[in-house]
C-alpha cells in the first residue's frame, strides 16, 4: 500500500481561504469529479451557453471544471479583486492598472499555438490541442514578485510537463523557451519602448519538466483574465514573477540558454534562473521581506529561499552559486 506524504506546505483543503462563494462551488465541482460541464458546476444560463458556442472542451467565460489536489499553501489566498486588479503586464502599461483597464482590448479567441525547435512534432497548433481541457486541475501556489510583493494564487491548469511531452523533445532540447503575443492595435504598452516585444522567456528543460511547473487557463475556478496572461500562461512558483510567461503565442525547444526579455534589457538585475532568493538583493531593493497584497498595507513576511519550495526544487541547483547564477 502506498501512502503519500503531503509536502511541509500542504495544507487541507478546507483549511484555505479563497474567494467569497469560491468554496461552495469547488465542493460541487468535486463532488461531480470535475467530469461534468460547466452547466453540472452551477454555472448560469449565459455560462452554459457561452461554454456551448466555444470551442470542444474549452470555456470562454465563466466556470471551469477542474478538480482539487494537494498543491495548498499556508497562506490565505489573495482577494480575487486584488489578484485581477494589481499586475504587471507590460503589454498594456506600466501601472498595475492598466492591464486590468486595458486588457478587454485582447482577442483570445481563436487562439494557436507555434511548436519550434527540438521536438518530433512541431507546426501551430489550436490550444484545444495543446491544453486538456478535461483534466484540469486546481493548485494554490504563492506568487512573489521581484519588486517584493507576494500574493496567494488558485491556479487552475494542468502540469507544464504534460503539455510539453506530447511534442516528443528531443536530447537536444535543453532549454524551453515561450514567447507571448503582441499586437499593438491591442496592447497599448507594446508601442512604447519599455522592453523589446514581443516578451520572452525561458526555463531549463529540467525546470520545465518539474512537477510543479504549472501552465493556467484560469484562476478561482473561472477562465483566466485577460490582465492575468489569457488565454494560456504558465506558472512557476519558486521563481519571481515575470518569470511565469504570460498570453503565449509560441513555445521553442533550443539548446543553448534562450534570450529573456528583462534580462536583455537589465542583465545586472534581471538574470536567467530568476530564483526566489532572499539572500541576493535586487540592486535596487532588498528580497528579504514581501508586502503580502491584499492583507492590509502594512502586512509583510520573510522571503522564503525558493518561495518556500526549496523541498521541491533545491535539487535542481546542487552546486551552483545561486548569487552569481540570478
Amino acid at each position: 500500500m502506498l501512502i503519500r506524504k503531503p509536502h511541509r506546505w500542504q495544507l487541507p483543503e478546507r483549511e484555505v481561504t479563497a474567494k467569497a462563494d469560491f468554496l461552495n462551488r469547488r465542493q460541487i465541482m468535486a463532488s461531480a469529479g470535475a467530469l461534468g460541464l460547466a452547466g453540472l458546476a452551477g454555472c448560469s444560463a449565459a455560462e452554459e451557453a457561452t461554454a456551448q458556442a466555444s470551442h470542444t472542451g474549452r470555456p470562454l467565460s465563466g466556470a471551469l471544471p477542474f478538480r482539487p489536489t494537494e498543491y495548498n499553501v499556508a497562506d490565505e489566498s489573495t482577494p480575487y479583486e486584488a489578484v485581477t486588479g494589481y499586475n504587471n503586464f507590460y503589454e498594456f502599461g506600466t501601472d498595475k492598472s492598466d492591464p486590468a483597464r486595458y486588457a478587454s482590448a485582447m482577442t483570445t479567441d481563436p487562439w494557436s499555438i507555434e511548436i519550434e525547435g527540438h521536438a518530433a512534432r512541431t507546426g501551430t497548433f489550436a490550444l484545444e490541442d495543446v491544453v486538456d481541457f478535461s483534466a484540469l486541475e486546481e493548485r494554490i501556489y504563492r506568487l512573489r514578485c521581484v519588486e517584493a510583493w507576494s500574493m496567494v494564487i488558485p491556479w487552475i491548469g494542468v502540469p507544464l510537463a504534460d503539455v510539453l511531452r506530447q511534442f516528443e523533445p528531443t536530447s537536444d532540447a535543453r532549454y524551453v523557451q515561450f514567447i507571448t503575443y503582441q499586437d499593438a492595435g491591442e496592447m497599448r504598452g507594446t508601442r512604447t519602448r519599455v522592453l523589446d516585444w514581443p516578451y520572452r522567456e525561458g526555463l531549463r528543460m529540467d525546470e520545465a519538466m518539474n512537477e510543479l511547473a504549472f501552465v493556467a487557463v484560469g484562476l478561482y475556478g473561472e477562465v483566466l483574465p485577460n490582465q492575468n496572461g489569457a488565454p494560456i500562461r504558465i506558472v512557476v512558483p519558486w521563481k519571481y514573477g515575470y518569470k511565469s510567461a504570460k498570453s503565449i503565442v509560441k513555445i521553442r525547444f533550443v539548446s543553448d540558454e534562450p534570450d529573456t526579455s528583462w534580462k536583455r534589457s537589465a542583465p545586472r538585475e534581471y538574470g536567467f534562473y530568476s530564483n526566489v532568493n532572499p539572500n541576493r538583493a535586487h540592486p535596487r531593493w532588498s528580497q528579504a521581506s514581501e508586502r503580502v497584497i491584499g492583507a492590509g498595507p502594512f502586512a509583510r513576511r520573510d522571503t522564503e529561499m525558493f518561495n518556500g519550495y526549496s523541498a521541491e526544487v533545491a535539487g535542481l541547483y546542487a552546486g551552483m552559486d545561486l548569487i552569481e547564477n540570478h
